[in-house]
């Protein structure tokens, strides 16, 4: 009995201890049934959003909500508003695809790790898996201080509406500012990860991250006046405060793994000309 293709691809890799020598047939092989394994758990996902959906739905509209009752008790019109006859249920199918995509992360997250480590070296794979348990609880940090902030962002935006004018926003459009600032803050706050990422790949060393540490405060409040929903300074400050923190943090960890090579005396591969080859390592047998 022949084996599955995917078997037969791993053997291959574990045989060669990477995937340069696999044929282009179990590429797209292996490929497909990656695809298929994430799709399913997406669908399944959007089941899930379907059914919870008046609950995820709260969630999201709280803030402008609590937008709302601040308005109206200043005599001031604030409406959430579907306009189309087939919105509500556009609307519904959006955001149970979101929190598909939200809740399978991790299946379809371990999908493209498993497509793509055979080309990895053991210990960029330890690296790698590290990384990416780092990343989940640093993108939910940046989630919920979006969350966290957008009221006070709303109620500053609305507080121009001129007198006699009532706000009617489209829910269409209020979930696409949501899902853009949330976004924002998360990656945001995944900046410092990709800094230490860069100095374990040899590309960064912490003394010269240390060095640009005046355009580092200048590039973190650009991109925080740039993110938040107003622009004042408070608002400004949440968002650029923590990723300072993690900047000097993740600085700190470079700083301390340039160490850890020097000991070991592993090249400086940044102090290396461009145009100079470098050693080929051979790759991890497993």
């Amino acid at each position: 009995m022949a084996a599955p293709p995917e078997t037969s691809a791993r053997r291959r890799r574990q045989g060669t201890g990477g995937d340069a020598s696999m044929p282009l047939v179990e590429h797209l092989r292996e490929l497909r049934s990656r695809l298929v394994k994430a799709s399913l758990a997406i669908i399944a996902g959007m089941v899930v959003g379907w059914i919870y959906y008046d609950a995820i739905f709260a969630w999201l509209s709280a803030p402008f909500n609590a937008v709302v009752e601040q308005a109206r008790a200043e005599g001031r019109d604030i409406t959430l508003a579907l306009t189309g006859v087939a919105d509500p249920f556009v609307l519904q199918l959006q955001i149970s695809a979101v929190t598909g995509l939200l809740l399978s992360s991790p299946v379809w997250l371990y999908q493209l790790w498993r497509f793509v480590t055979p080309g990895l070296r053991r210990h960029e794979r330890r690296w790698a898996i590290g990384f990416v348990v780092v990343a989940v609880p640093l993108f939910a940090a940046g989630v919920m201080l979006a969350y966290v902030v957008l009221p006070y962002g709303l109620e500053l935006l609305f507080g121009f509406t001129p007198q006699n004018v009532e706000n009617i926003v489209a829910v269409d459009r209020y979930l696409s500012f949501f899902i853009r600032m949330v976004i924002v803050f998360g990656v945001g706050f995944l900046a410092p990860l990709m800094l230490v990422l860069l100095n374990f790949a040899g590309v960064l060393t912490g003394k010269r991250l240390l060095s640009w540490w005046r355009w580092i405060i200048f590039v973190v409040f650009i991109f925080a006046a740039v993110a938040t929903p107003t622009g004042d300074p408070i608002n400004m400050l949440l968002l650029a405060g923590p990723i300072l923190v993690l900047m000097t943090i993740a600085i700190g960890i470079c700083l301390a793994n340039d160490k850890r090579r020097a000991r070991k005396g592993e090249p400086a591969y940044d102090e290396w000309d461009d145009d100079a080859a470098s050693p080929l390592e051979p790759a991890d047998q497993e």
